[in-house]
């Protein structure tokens, strides 16, 4: 009689065959990296910076800069168009909507950090906002000197502004604030936009204003927390498989550098299925707490070989430069 094969070996030949079907579904070493990337993303334009040392939401990172190497001021139209000119493929500004219904673009939930003004932010009229002197409060020595002040009188600029200024570059937008209507007002002000110029246009921040967003403009590529996790929860759930969860589609994704090793396919294979989604995969630094960033030449080293997708950084006039210098030779 032929001997019966025992259940344990076929259970064995099962769990080899699907590990063998992951592994090379997976595996980037027999992927073909994606054509373009990777891109530099260029946080605030170029900003001053300052040490990541016990920050918490509260602290006034402008009394905490380090030493000025640059003349340059967060979210202003000359650090956007430095930050261009060193490299940046994009570049991430803040968005507040103003009492009377325009968009500031200012970092800060209130004024009183950095600018010569006080009182939150988005209860100021935009005229209120453009008398300001935004280099204000920047110090770097406990106090005793302040470089930037009397430098930035008038330089907190509009949304329209900026996109009067850079009518063909990518700019992520980041909403502070958790009000769905300035996800509808962004919408209003979007909607006149020719197709080309809206798919460079990305916009980040609270569930509900970019839900009012996405709602009112289905095309347009957003990110929350909430579109991250109807994304990233289920595609680590089946994403061995090769598919691509709907919600994965035509978003954008922030993914920690200590989380991205654990997405099946990462990096090859998992930019490959994003990009075929229509969805951009943006790497931040370490953890992703506080927008850490790869702003040291040391930093790039950690990245694989194969990553393609977008690289957060702080200091793009660091990191650009090699970048150019790496494209020319």
């Amino acid at each position: 009689m032929k001997a019966r094969k025992r259940p344990g070996r076929v259970i064995t030949y099962v769990i080899l065959l699907v590990a063998a079907f992951v592994y090379l579904n997976n595996t980037s070493l027999l992927s073909t990296p994606p054509e373009n990337g990777p891109l530099l993303l260029a946080h605030r334009g170029v900003a001053q910076t300052f040490s990541m040392e016990g920050i918490t939401n509260e602290t006034c990172t402008a009394e905490q800069m380090f030493p000025p190497e640059h003349p340059y001021l967060e979210n202003t139209i000359p650090s956007m168009e430095a930050a261009f000119q060193a490299g940046a493929d994009i570049v991430e500004l803040d968005v507040h909507l103003t009492k009377d219904d325009q968009f500031a673009v200012f970092h800060d939930w209130t004024l009183d950090c950095r600018t010569d003004g006080s009182g939150v932010t988005r209860e100021h009229t935009m005229d209120e906002l453009k008398q300001l002197d935004i280099g204000y409060g920047y110090t770097a020595d406990g106090g005793q000197t302040f470089p930037f002040r009397g430098k930035g009188v008038g330089m907190m600029p509009t949304l329209d502004e900026v996109l009067d200024q850079f009518p063909e570059q990518s700019l992520l937008i980041h909403v502070k604030s958790n009000d769905p209507l300035e996800g509808e007002k962004l919408a209003e002000r979007f909607a006149s936009l020719p197709e080309n110029r809206l798919s460079r246009i990305a916009v980040y921040g609270g569930d509900e204003p970019i839900a009012a967003l996405k709602q009112a403009i289905p095309q347009m590529r957003v990110m929350s927390m909430e579109t991250m996790k109807s994304c990233l929860i289920p595609y680590i759930a089946v994403g061995w498989t090769g598919h691509v969860p709907d919600a994965c589609a035509n978003t954008q994704l922030h993914i920690p550098e200590k989380i991205a090793p654990w997405l099946w396919g990462y990096p090859s294979v998992f930019l490959n299925r994003m990009e075929d989604a229509g969805t951009r995969v943006v790497l931040v630094a370490g953890g992703g707490k506080f927008s850490e960033g790869f702003d040291q030449v040391e930093d790039l080293q950690r990245l694989p070989d194969a990553y393609t997708g977008v690289i957060w950084t702080n200091r793009i006039d660091r990191i650009g430069p090699l970048f150019q210098q790496g494209n020319e030779t």
